[in-house]
């Protein structure tokens, strides 16, 4: 099971999950980046949530 937002190629620090998230919704990476961290260091199980997107989401065109 696929999700249809593709990680970024171009836009990645790790997985390119974030920077396909703000991409797909016309974000700030970097904006994105730190709401994630932010959530990350609350109850939110970022880290889960991160590697669950990360199979789910559709691998970057090369």
């Amino acid at each position: 099971m696929h999700i249809p937002i593709r990680r970024s190629k171009n836009d990645k620090v790790f997985a390119g999950v974030i920077g396909g998230l703000a991409e797909h919704f016309q974000w700030n990476a970097n904006v994105a980046r730190v709401l994630w961290v932010i959530l990350s260091l609350t109850p939110f199980p970022g880290i889960v949530g991160y590697l669950v997107l990360w199979l789910l989401m559709e691998n970057p065109e090369y």
